[in-house]
C-alpha cells in the first residue's frame, strides 16, 4: 500500500526541489510532510514523536543549506525521517525498517545526503566538528556544518567532549539543541534543570528579544554584520553578570532559546547564523509528537515508537491472540529484578536512559530509591555501578548489549581489574531487529569472554533468566557477572517458577543422542530443540547440550561431549569470531580432542536490519540451517565411509 504524499511533497525528489518552492509555501509542504509521516507510521510503523517534532526544522535546514556539499548530521537518527523524505527516499519509505529496505537511520552507503550514519547517541558534534575541521585544513570556508542533537543525547559524555572541543577549534559549525524534554523517557539530570531554566528565564528570553532584533538587521549591514555580531556578544556578557551560560562558558556563541515550529523564523535565523563564522549554538524548543494529537498529548514513551495505529482515533494495534503468549524477556527481567529486591534489601537497579526499554522502570516504581536513570551516559552507568558494589550493595546494570560497547573501558578498568561483584543485564543480545547494525548485540559473547575475573551466562528461557539473576544476587568473591538475552518473547507462557541457584559454569543436558551434537548458548537454543524433535521422528538421534555459560565453561560436560562425539555444531546468536563455538575449539586443541566441529552464528560481516527470524535465517542459524548442517554432517560422512 503506497501512500500518496501531498501537492508540494509530490514534487520533492532532492533539496534543489525544494528550494524551488517561494519561502510562504514552506508551511503547507511541513503540513504534508508531517502528514506523509503519520500516514505511514500508523501503517508500517516506526519511530514517530522524534520526526513529527523537527519537521519544521528539517524544511528549514534543507531549504537553508547547500545539502549535500553542506554537511548536516543527525544524532541518534529517531527524528530523521522527514530528512529522508526530502532526500529522494520519499517513494519507497514504505520499507522502512522492513527487511532489504531502506535504514530507518541516516546511513552513508544510503544516501549521499546521510552525511554520518547514526543509531547511538551523542556522535553528532564530534562527527560535525570533524567535518568542519577537514574543511578548515582544506580551506573550504563557504562550507557549513551542522549538528542536530537532543537534549536526551547532550546528556551522553561524548557530547560533552565534543563541544569542549568545538569552542576552540575556530571551525564552522553550528549545534542545533532540539530541546523537547525527551530522549525515550523522560530526561534527568542537572542538565535537564539547566535548559529548563533558560526557557523560561525572563532574562534570557529579553536577550533572545534583542539577539533577534540585531540578527535581523544582518542582511542591510552586508560587510558590518561582524560589528553586528560583536554587540550581541557583548549583550550576551553584560547578560552573564546575572545569568552564567554553560554554552558560553565553553567559547560557543548561544543563540535562542527559538520556537522550532516556527518554519519562517527558522529560515530567516538560519540564513543569519550562516554569516557568523565560529562554534555557534541554536536552542530550538520543540514538542515531540508536534501535530498529532494522540502523540502531543498522550504518553511521549509509547508515542517514541508506538508500532502501527489508527490515525483517526490515535488507537495502538495490539495482537490478539488465542492462546496465553510467553512474555517479553525483559519484562521477566524487570519483574524478576523487583521480587528478588524485595528478599535482598542490597539490591539496586541502574540503567542508563531505558527504563522502559528495559523494564527498569518496573522497579522505579515499585522503589524509586533503589532504581537510578542515570541519563545517556553508559560509561557512567558501568562506573557508578562499580562503587556502589565497593560498598557492599548488589546492583544489577542493565544496558543493551550494543550499548555496552560505548562501556567497555570502564567494565574492564573500573570492574573487572577491581574484581567488583557488579551484575550486567544485557538486553537486545544477538539480533535486535529493525533497528539494524547499530543495536545488533552481536560481540558482547566475544568482548567479555577474553575479560578476566567475569562470567558470562545466558538463559535459554525465562525460568533460566530467573536462575541466573538469583545466583548473581547471592554473595561471591567479586567476579562481575553478565547475563545476555534477546529482545521479545520468550518461550513459556507460565514463566514465574520457583528459583533455583545454578552452579555458576555448569550447563545441562537437554537430550541425549549418538550422532551429532548440537551445543548452544542461550535463546537460539529452542530452535535446536526443535529440530532434535524433529529429526528423532525420522530416526535420526542427535544430543542438545545448553552450555548455560560460556565463561566458566562446563569443562566436564564438554568432556562428556568430546568422549562421545565426533561431530558437533556449535550455535550462538553472536559472532562467530570469538564467540562459544571459538571457546569450545580451543577446549578441544587444549585436551587434544579430534572432532568435526561446524559453527553457526553471526557471520565476520555487518548485518543489516529485518525481522529476528529473517537475519538468523540469512545468517545460518535458524531451525532449517541446524537441521540442514546435521543432515550435511551425516552425508558426508556415508560418503567417506564409501
Amino acid at each position: 500500500m503506497l501512500i500518496t504524499p501531498g501537492k508540494l511533497l509530490s514534487k520533492i525528489e532532492s533539496p534543489a526541489d525544494l528550494k524551488k518552492l517561494d519561502q510562504v509555501q514552506l508551511v503547507q509542504l511541513c503540513d504534508e510532510l508531517r502528514q506523509f509521516i503519520v500516514d505511514n507510521v500508523s501503517v508500517y510503523g516506526g519511530h514517530f514523536g522524534a520526526s513529527l517534532g523537527v519537521v519544521e526544522l528539517t524544511v528549514a535546514l534543507h531549504y537553508v543549506l547547500n545539502t549535500p556539499y553542506d554537511q548536516l548530521v543527525w544524532d541518534v537518527g529517531h527524528q530523521a525521517y522527514g530528512h529522508k523524505i526530502l532526500t529522494g527516499r520519499r517513494d519507497n519509505f514504505f520499507t522502512n525498517r522492513v527487511y532489504k529496505g531502506i535504514s530507518g537511520f541516516p546511513k552513508r552507503k544510503e544516501s549521499p545526503y546521510d552525511a554520518f550514519g547514526v543509531g547511538h547517541s551523542s556522535t553528532s558534534v564530534s562527527a560535525a566538528l570533524g567535518m568542519a575541521m577537514a574543511s578548515k585544513y582544506q580551506k573550504l570556508d563557504d562550507k557549513q556544518h551542522v549538528a542536530v542533537i537532543g537534549d536526551g543525547a547532550l546528556t551522553g559524555g561524548m557530547a560533552f567532549e565534543g563541544l569542549n572541543h568545538a569552542g576552540v577549534s575556530d571551525t564552522n559549525l553550528l549545534i542545533i539543541l532540539n530541546d523537547n524534554c525527551m530522549s525515550i523517557d523522560p530526561n534527568v539530570g542537572a542538565l535537564k534543570d539547566y535548559l529548563t531554566d533558560i526557557t523560561t528565564s525572563q532574562t534570557y528570553n529579553r536577550l533572545k528579544e534583542d539577539v533577534w532584533n540585531m540578527l535581523g538587521k544582518l542582511s542591510t549591514f552586508g560587510k558590518s554584520a561582524q560589528e553586528i555580531v560583536s554587540k550581541i556578544e557583548t549583550g550576551i556578557k553584560s547578560t552573564l553578570l546575572s545569568q552564567s551560560n554553560l554554552f558560553e562558558s565553553l567559547n560557543l556563541r548561544y543563540f535562542g532559546p527559538v520556537d522550532g515550529h516556527d518554519v519562517d523564523h527558522l529560515v530567516a535565523i538560519l540564513n543569519d547564523l550562516k554569516q557568523i563564522k565560529g562554534p555557534k549554538i541554536l536552542h530550538c524548543i520543540t514538542t515531540k509528537g508536534k501535530g498529532y494529537g494522540p502523540a502531543e498529548k498522550g504518553n511521549a514513551t509509547t508515542w517514541h515508537a508506538p508500532g502501527t495505529f489508527d490515525k483517526i482515533t490515535g488507537e495502538i494495534h495490539k495482537k490478539v491472540y488465542d492462546q496465553p503468549q510467553a512474555p517479553k524477556y525483559q519484562d521477566v527481567f524487570g519483574h524478576t529484578l523487583v521480587e528478588l529486591a524485595k528478599t535482598n534489601d542490597k539490591i539496586v537497579g541502574i540503567t542508563p536512559a531505558m527504563p522502559s526499554g528495559s523494564s527498569m522502570n518496573i522497579m522505579m516504581k515499585e522503589m524509586p530509591t533503589r532504581a537510578f536513570d542515570v541519563g545517556i551516559a553508559e560509561q557512567h552507568a558501568v562506573t557508578f555501578s562499580a562503587g556502589l558494589a565497593t560498598q557492599g550493595l548488589v546492583p544489577f546494570c542493565n544496558i543493551y548489549s550494543s550499548f555496552m560497547q560505548r562501556a567497555y573501558d570502564q567494565v574492564v578498568h573500573d570492574v573487572c581489574i577491581q574484581n567488583l561483584p557488579v551484575n550486567f543485564c544485557l538486553d537486545r543480545a544477538g539480533f535486535a531487529g529493525a533497528d539494524g547494525p547499530t543495536h545488533h548485540g552481536a560481540y558482547d559473547i566475544a568482548y567479555f569472554r577474553c575479560v578476566p575475573n567475569i562470567i558470562v551466562a545466558s538463559p535459554m528461557n525465562e525460568s533460566e533468566l530467573r536462575n541466573l539473576m538469583y545466583t548473581a544476587q547471592l554473595p561471591r568473591k567479586g567476579q562481575a557477572f553478565s547475563i545476555r538475552y534477546p529482545r521479545g518473547q520468550g518461550v513459556m507462557p507460565n514463566w514465574k517458577t520457583p528459583f533455583e541457584e545454578i552452579q555458576i559454569g555448569t550447563g545441562r543436558k537437554i537430550k541425549e543422542g549418538q550422532e551429532v551434537a548440537i551445543l548452544t548458548i542461550g535463546h537460539i537454543g529452542n530452535y535446536a530443540v526443535e529440530v532434535c524433535e524433529k529429526l528423532e521422528k525420522q530416526g535420526i538421534s542427535i544430543g542438545h547440550y545448553d552450555m548455560r555459560f560460556v565463561k566458566p565453561l562446563d569443562e566436564a560436560l564438554l568432556h562428556e561431549v568430546f568422549s562421545n562425539y565426533s561431530k558437533i555444531i556449535t550455535v550462538e546468536d553472536g559472532c562467530i569470531q570469538g564467540g562459544m563455538g571459538s571457546a569450545i575449539l580451543e577446549f578441544m586443541a587444549d585436551h587434544q580432542y579430534n572432532a568435526w566441529i561446524k559453527r553457526l552464528g553471526i557471520p565476520d560481516q555487518v548485518i543489516e536490519h529485518g525481522e529476528q527470524s529473517e537475519l538468523h535465517k540469512e545468517c545460518g542459524f535458524d531451525a532449517d540451517a541446524i537441521e540442514q548442517t546435521v543432515l550435511m554432517m551425516l552425508e558426508n560422512e556415508k560418503a567417506l565411509v564409501h
